[in-house]
């Protein structure tokens, strides 16, 4: 694949997670099928850790210390989304409304709104790798991280399809969550690009106070959407090391 490839991708992949539309005001990434849980495996992961009362949000410094570079994940380069190139936190209704949680996290916002947030941007090193996957650190107080855990988990069960901002989303399927951070929730969801359907997975971890989101697309084989789980640890690790 070459570069310009890559970078089509990768600039899809933007466009598709942090909606670029007008509707929004502002600039405008499954479906591995999912292997069904066990008997005795659960598909979102119950809060091993309660979000401890009173602890507060990191600040913007905090959040720029604790999210990833290049480097810091073995075999993938970072990029920075910059601030001017997120959309409006202020949520926008999706339809139905029981949908709501997953249309903002598409455009990594959450009600109650962020404190503040990061975003980055990954790619394999390996050019032959065309997964793309976008994180978010979101900055917020003990009891609102909790609150909006809660939200997606039963968003995630409840929803198989949305409208939000003039954009049609289907596929909604929870999936098993990784064992990571202080709880966790993993689903696939399929958005549409140029008219063709483009499944993604994502995956949203509680650590502390701090909501972490990711998400994983593949515009080449919509079979490989899965999160890389390096990705997932590497974030963790820094967030807890560094927060």
């Amino acid at each position: 694949m070459n570069s310009d490839v890559r970078r089509a991708v990768a600039a899809a992949a933007v466009v598709a997670a942090l909606g670029v539309t007008t509707a929004c005001g502002g600039s405008s990434e499954t479906t591995d099928d999912a292997k069904k849980p066990a008997a005795s495996e659960k598909t979102s992961a119950p809060a091993k850790k309660p979000a401890e009362e009173g602890a507060k949000a990191l600040t913007a410094a905090e959040l720029e210390k604790a999210v990833v570079a290049t480097g810091d994940v073995k075999g993938y380069k970072v990029e920075k989304v910059g601030k001017s190139d997120l959309p409006p936190t202020e949520s926008v209704p999706a339809k139905p409304a029981a949908c709501q949680p997953l249309a903002d996290m598409f455009m990594f916002s959450t009600q109650p709104t962020a404190k503040d947030r990061v975003v980055r941007t990954l790619m394999a090193t390996d050019e032959l790798d065309p997964k793309v996957t976008s994180l978010a650190l979101l900055a917020h107080d003990a009891a609102d991280a909790a609150e909006v855990m809660k939200g997606l988990r039963t968003a995630s069960k409840n929803c198989t399809a949305y409208e939000h901002v003039d954009y049609k989303y289907s596929g909604v399927k929870e999936r098993p969550a990784p064992d990571a951070g202080d709880e966790a929730v993993s689903y696939d969801v399929k958005g549409v690009i140029d008219g063709d359907k483009v499944p993604m997975t994502f995956t949203v971890v509680r650590s502390g106070s701090t909501v972490v989101a990711f998400y994983t697309m593949n515009m080449l084989d919509s079979s490989k959407t899965d999160v890389p789980q390096v990705i997932v640890d590497s974030q963790l690790a820094k967030l807890e090391k560094t927060a």
